[in-house]
């Protein structure tokens, strides 16, 4: 999926059904839910899942465990704008 129909999804009122984990998470953290998307990320492993949360845990402002997550994921610290890392994880997964 790329980040415009990733975009677009948003206003439907669930993600569509295709999404991965991880993108699922990031949809619903786009739409505001942040809760619901850590509580999806929350148990994974995955080098992805780890760039997610530590995107979730940058946006909730928490740097300490972004950074804890960053490093998991294998990734510098990002300090883009979140929605420019939004668009960069979604591409990369898309």
């Amino acid at each position: 999926m790329d980040v415009s129909v990733f975009k677009e999804s948003l206003g439907a009122n669930e993600p569509p059904q295709n999404l991965s984990v991880c993108l699922k998470a990031l949809w619903f953290d786009a739409r505001g839910e942040w809760d619901k998307a850590h509580d999806l990320i929350q148990g994974a492993t995955d080098t992805n899942s780890s760039w997610i949360h530590a995107y979730l845990h940058r946006k909730e402002g928490d740097e300490t465990n972004a950074a804890y997550w960053y490093n998991r994921a294998g990734k510098k610290v990002c300090h883009e704008p979140l929605e420019n890392e939004l668009d960069e994880i979604v591409a990369a997964l898309g």
